[in-house]
């Protein structure tokens, strides 16, 4: 397959061979301080092309494809002042040498200013999406999703602490319909251990959230939206440090660097991280409750005592950069491992003691980036990965606990056993092994200034085995299989017309998955014993299309419109279940197909007078779905077992707004508010039978349908040092309440949240080191995700940042 598939890469690059250009020419040039110093990593940025560069650690930069005629350059970066120049580009290629001025430390402004203009040309594409920057968040004691949990939009739900599982809402859309990915490769790969919260914001340059229509590039079946995670680039020779301790005895530790020889392009790069925690914060409320002898409910409040985490992990790359046979190649390995204490099946009701999870991930990679490839505007692009990932689910413990921890007593006194042997079913200790590879490679053909081709094509596939060691020993002899293949093209025709005021994008996609299901069985035939093979299989396919375009209108105002028929192939645990996080199988889950709609406006930034800049955004969007593909909603809290597969939900429909203001005085004071509200229904009023659904046009449980969000920011400047800085942060963030299975009663209500969180942090004048100090729900406050469960209440974190030299 992967031969195949390089074949078909090089023919379509062949294809694309004859191209016209017009009149262009290359800007090139060097960046130095006064002293004869490069200046290394600024951004050079032409801001009526939308071009830009990042200068290398000799100061050195290269901008192509830039017409013929006058441009103004703008030149920036946090150690220098800002700096403009016009050029006159009348030849093939023009050097130009720039001496910069060295800037206050302090001053952020510059790094900004560039930094909305990346930001910009993403949203301004027609795509909704939103670009976060992390900048500032780098030195908080902020994780990756509480960035994300910040963005309009969105919002990151957690089965708990630490650890837990993590599931993302866009617009209404959440679960697997949402996809998650680092530098355009899916998150999965690299299993469990390894998520957005093993990423510190330090690492990443940006995070790219689309919401509803997913563009070519990003090649998967990705539904309801995308969070691309772009990780820094720059290889400067660095090495960067970060410690925290908070509450919950929660442990987080952080460390990367990175090596460039510039004669060579010898590119070395290595991370590291480390997390822990107890999680035993407290939990109390109407979902609380130890059952007594007699059957009466007891509500406690209590702390968790079966809910520890560990996980550590380790990536290396090395490969070249900026050579003349590629621009980026890196074979790269990641390790990770993690240990996992269950605390409680889909709901609090029933607390397990002695259920846990370990897992370990071995993933080899292969990055390969290389512009004009065979000729000029085509970019090749390649990525491949191929883990073994090892998962053991350990359950052995057969007497039922309290919410103390204590052993729950019966009426004749005795411990109260549980009714299968275990905390969740019989007893288990369950090997599962999952063997994944996943291959994504494609081109992007400019064949003139205005006009681009885009291809990608993924191929991904899981062969998964599964032995428990509790079966008798005649069945852990046989093994069972889980196989899947899944295949997604995506083709794209993008347009910047008149001025760039206009772009289009239009684009088509293809799906197919196969999945092939063994289990090896014992029956009696004729008196003896025989082994016989259950085997299920299916193959299914489809396509899908979308269109998004933007319009920049006078005043700095762009209209946004964007839709698509998206798809979905079931995942590998909805289709054969995970032991790990209560999931059974269900193997004939049909696809989600969703047709999706926005229709946005982005305005400014507007700059009120010097000191005063204001921006905002609005959007509406749709989300009409076929066979959604949610958790099964058990009514029946107290259920021993609380186990439950995906299944498809028929017709559903979401209609929603989203709005957000942004404002900023003097660089020092930044305030960000933004809502999401959304009404997802079941759209199914009928059954095959012509019955009518109780639930038909009620709201879909589960889904926090109504939030909003606010930031605020202030620096203040030359703090008991000279070119010191102290900043600070207040967060608030509302949910309102919402009904966690189809029973409308207030027994399965999550009340109003209103969590706010402070901060602060203090830049020492070299910049190098970094203290910061976070206060998480400063009122103690009941947290709710997913199923209402709590999440933890306040909490107390210190982060040391140290970091010698920058990227």
């Amino acid at each position: 397959m992967k031969t195949s598939f390089t074949l078909l890469i090089f023919k379509f690059s062949l294809l694309v061979s004859v191209y016209s250009y017009a009149q262009t020419g290359k800007v090139s040039g060097m960046l130095t301080f006064e002293d004869g110093e490069p200046v290394a990593y600024a951004s050079v940025f032409i801001q009526s092309l939308k071009k830009h560069a990042l200068s290398d650690e000799r100061g050195r930069y290269e901008l192509a494809d830039i017409p013929f005629g006058p441009h103004q350059v703008e030149v920036s970066s946090i150690e220098i002042q800002k700096h403009g120049f016009n050029i006159s580009l009348d030849r093939p290629s023009l050097e130009i040498k720039t001496v910069l001025k060295r800037a206050d430390l302090n001053e952020l402004a510059e790094v900004l200013v560039v930094g909305e203009s990346h930001k910009n040309e993403i949203e301004t594409t027609g795509f909704a999406v939103n670009v976060i920057e992390t900048l500032k968040a780098s030195v908080q004691s902020l994780q990756t999703n509480d960035l994300l949990n910040r963005s309009v939009g969105v919002r990151v739900r957690q089965n708990g602490g630490l650890g837990s599982a993590v599931s993302y809402n866009l617009n209404g859309m959440s679960g697997n319909s949402v996809r998650i990915f680092i530098d355009g490769v899916p998150i999965s790969t690299y299993g469990p251990s390894f998520s957005l919260n093993s990423i510190p914001p330090a690492l990443i340059e940006r995070i790219e959230v689309y919401k509803g229509v997913i563009p070519a590039h990003l090649a998967d079946d990705a539904l309801g939206g995308a969070i691309n995670v772009i990780l820094k680039k720059g290889a400067i020779n660095n090495l960067t440090a970060s410690i925290s301790y908070g509450s919950f005895n929660t442990q987080q530790a952080n460390l990367s660097g990175s090596y460039r020889n510039s004669n060579t392009g010898f590119t070395a790069k290595a991370s590291a991280f480390y997390n822990y925690s107890d999680n035993d914060y407290e939990v109390w409320g109407k979902f609380v409750r130890n059952i007594l002898a007699n059957g009466r409910y007891e509500y406690v409040r209590a702390r968790r005592f079966n809910d520890a985490y560990r996980s550590v992990g380790a990536n290396i790359q090395v490969g070249f950069t900026d050579v003349k046979w590629t621009d980026q190649f890196y074979l790269g390995y990641n390790v990770s491992d993690d240990y996992n204490e269950i605390q409680h099946g889909t709901y609090m009701t029933i607390p397990y003691k002695g259920r846990f999870t370990e897992s370990q991930a071995n993933v080899l990679s292969l990055n390969y980036i290389k512009s004009d490839f065979l000729t000029k505007g085509l970019e090749l692009t390649f990525n491949g990965m191929i883990s073994d990932r090892k998962q053991v689910v350990n359950d052995t413990v057969r007497w039922n606990y309290n919410w103390f921890g204590e052993q729950s007593i019966g009426l004749n006194g005795g411990p109260i056993l549980r009714p299968s042997g275990a905390q969740q079913g019989a007893p288990t200790i369950n090997h599962i092994n999952r063997n994944v590879a996943t291959f994504r490679g494609g081109f992007n053909y400019a064949f003139s200034e205005k006009h681009r081709v885009v291809f990608s094509h993924m191929y991904y596939t899981i062969d998964r085995t599964q032995r428990d060691e509790r079966r008798p020993a005649a069945e852990r002899e046989f093994i069972g299989t889980r196989d899947l293949y899944k295949n997604v093209s995506a083709l794209a025709y993008e347009a910047s017309l008149f001025d760039s005021k206009f772009k289009t994008n239009l684009f088509g996609k293809y799906y197919q998955q196969k999945i092939d299901r063994m289990d090896p069985r014992l029956v009696t035939e004729n008196g003896e014993r025989v082994k016989i093979e259950d085997r299920v299989s299916s193959n299914r396919n489809t396509t899908g299309y979308g269109l998004a375009t933007s319009y920049s209108l006078k005043g700095n105002v762009t209209v946004l419109l964007s839709g698509e028929k998206a798809v979905r192939m079931a995942s590998e645990n909805e289709i054969f279940g995970s032991p790990g996080e209560n999931i059974i199988e269900n193997l004939g889950i049909r696809p989600e197909i969703s047709n999706n709609l926005n229709i946005g406006l982005r305005s400014g930034p507007y700059s009120l007078n010097a000191d005063h800049k204001i921006s905002l955004y609005a959007s509406g969007f749709l989300r009409d779905t076929k066979d959604k593909i949610v958790r099964r909603i058990n009514p029946r809290l107290n259920d021993a077992v609380q186990t439950d597969p995906f299944e498809n939900l028929g017709k559903t429909k979401s209609i929603g707004f989203e709005g957000e203001v942004n404002y900023s005085f003097k660089n020092n004071l930044s305030i960000l508010v933004n809502f999401s509200k959304f009404n997802s229904v079941f759209n199914m009023r009928y059954d095959n039978n012509g019955n009518e659904y109780t639930y038909y046009n009620q709201q879909l449980p589960n889904e926090p349908f109504f939030t909003i969000n606010s930031t605020v920011q202030y620096g203040l400047k030359d703090m008991l040092q000279e070119r010191a800085s102290l900043n600070l942060y207040y967060s608030f963030g509302f949910v309102d309440r919402f009904y966690t299975t189809w029973l409308e009663i207030e027994d399965f209500r999550t009340p109003r949240q209103f969590i706010q969180d402070i901060g602060m942090n203090y830049v020492f004048p070299s910049e190098k080191l970094v203290l910061s100090a976070d206060v998480r729900n400063i009122f103690d406050k009941q947290a709710y995700d997913n199923f209402a469960v709590q999440k933890p209440g306040r909490g107390f974190y210190l982060k040391i940042n140290y970091t010698i030299n920058k990227f």
